[in-house]
């Protein structure tokens, strides 16, 4: 079976420094196969005959132990990922502007009480997914959404690129 493993606050914005040779040797000391990553911000491509929430605690455990805190991993097939592709409600909005914050579980439904600072964002709420459309841009925004917090996010065109190779098509 094959996972995408989305890890949360690696390698971005300074925080969480993670070579990604050294994730691909993790995955593959937890004894993952055909282990690929893409990109430097913690997004990695695998072959398990184990359960999606089985991966996620493996590589969590690997992770904390590498990094000596707490590293949260987010874990979805290749027809999860074409959903959550295929879910998406700001489907014409540039790829590069919007993202999906992928959760462990359904966001809850209060999740846009806590929205603050938005400033013409889209928001969105879906299975295990928040959609964000930021119309200007990320770099000015100060959008907060709290239910985002436990989550991960990637842009469009990440998710595109891990879904494809999910599917050996990259």
């Amino acid at each position: 079976m094959i996972h995408v493993a989305l890890l949360r606050a690696v390698n971005v914005g300074g925080t969480g420094k993670l070579p990604m040779a050294t994730l691909k040797a993790l995955c593959e000391a937890c004894g993952f196969g055909d282990v690929r990553t893409y990109i430097a911000s913690g997004n990695v491509v695998l072959s398990s005959p184990a359960p999606p929430a089985q991966v996620k605690a493996a590589l969590e455990r690997a992770l904390a132990a590498y990094a000596g805190k707490p590293v949260g991993v987010a874990v979805r097939s290749a027809d999860e990922l074409a959903r959550a592709l295929a879910a998406n409600p700001f489907a014409d909005a540039a790829p590069n502007r919007a993202v999906i914050v992928f959760l462990d579980q359904p966001p809850p439904a209060d999740a846009l009480d806590g929205v603050r600072h938005r400033n013409g964002e889209g928001i969105a709420l879906g299975e295990r997914e928040i959609y964000i459309h930021y119309g200007d841009g990320m770099r000015e925004s100060k959008l907060r959404l709290p239910a985002a917090a436990a989550g991960t996010a990637r842009n469009l065109n990440t998710v595109a690129r891990l879904l494809a190779m999910a599917r050996g098509q990259a």
